[in-house]
């Protein structure tokens, strides 16, 4: 079932073509809604605005089909939402465009030697955990998608929190995780991937459970790629203590699977959710592309007040023109 925003006189003046209206139709019970009805290759009202943001909130990640944005209307939709932060902190972005990192097959992100140890959770991450302060929000655009594969699932971290024990969710709640940019388990990184964490190392101790800043909802903050032990516990705890959240927070009904087409656009708060970028592409021969920018985010909070600390590296803020 679908709601309805209406839409204001001053953008029916400013753009007469306009639909008077535009659509959220929620996905799944607990994450994910596609909004139709809107342009996002021109600028959106303040009413516009603050009903996606409010959006964002309740359903953790929304889609958009058929926007065919240029880089630059990209960059400037963006904007609305907050301050942009260079395309990706560690591996660089795109030439001429340093708000904008490129996510296709052959990123060098993905070029790694040797055997993977693979799990139910492998893969599955929140961006750029190893920083201070992770991106509030991601927005990925579809350029060059496939026929088939290369889907996107994301899941809800505080839909996950909430279906812990009362018991177990007393204990986390205490604890912080060491999150670090790292090779996948069991793989050897090739030397590009490296040199590139070697230049810009980020290392930082997260709140196990953080509180989002604008809703007050406690999320279970894990990052399966990036959250390496929890602080505190001896190396078998953790391990043990990891593996259950790990696999818990990607359990199918907290979770929403998205097939791209061309110019589909998703927007997650980086805040509340983890996602999982596919592999099955690595088993065709099809091309793929899309461009991420990416939200300045604050600082997570735990439940007692206590906030994330920068073990190491500097806080990841907006991109600033030289």
């Amino acid at each position: 079932m679908s709601y309805v925003i209406e839409a204001t006189e001053t953008q029916v003046a400013a753009k007469p073509s306009a639909r008077p209206q535009f659509s959220i139709t929620p996905l799944t019970a607990h994450i994910g809604a596609q909004i139709d009805g809107l342009d996002l290759r021109f600028t959106l009202t303040q009413s516009q605005t603050a009903a996606i943001r409010a959006a964002l909130l309740k359903w953790k990640v929304i889609f958009f089909r058929n926007q065919y944005l240029s880089h630059e209307q990209h960059v400037a939709f963006s904007r609305q939402f907050g301050q942009l932060t260079v395309g990706h902190p560690v591996f660089g972005y795109v030439e001429g465009h340093p708000e904008i990192y490129s996510v296709g097959r052959n990123r060098k992100a993905n070029r790694f030697d040797g055997q993977r140890l693979v799990r139910p959770w492998t893969g599955w991450h929140t961006d750029v955990t190893a920083a201070v302060n992770p991106p509030f929000a991601s927005i990925l655009r579809g350029v060059t998608i496939p026929p088939y594969s290369g889907d996107t699932q994301w899941t809800n971290l505080v839909a996950a929190y909430r279906g812990l024990s009362p018991t177990l969710r007393a204990f986390v709640d205490t604890l912080f995780g060491e999150h670090r940019f790292a090779p996948p388990e069991g793989a050897q990184a090739k030397t590009a991937f490296e040199r590139d964490v070697s230049k810009r190392p980020l290392v930082s101790h997260h709140p196990l459970v953080r509180v989002h800043p604008e809703s007050g909802e406690r999320a279970l903050y894990v990052s399966p790629s990036f959250l390496k032990h929890v602080v505190g516990l001896a190396p078998r705890e953790s391990e043990q203590l990891l593996q259950l959240l790990f696999e818990h927070v990607i359990r199918p009904e907290y979770t929403v699977r998205f097939k791209w087409e061309p110019g589909s656009i998703a927007f997650w708060d980086n805040r509340s959710t983890a996602h999982l970028p596919p592999v099955d592409i690595f088993d065709t021969t099809f091309d793929r592309q899309l461009y991420r920018t990416t939200l300045v985010g604050d600082i997570p909070v735990g439940p007692d007040g206590t906030s994330s600390e920068a073990i190491e590296g500097d806080p990841v803020l907006a991109h600033r023109a030289d």
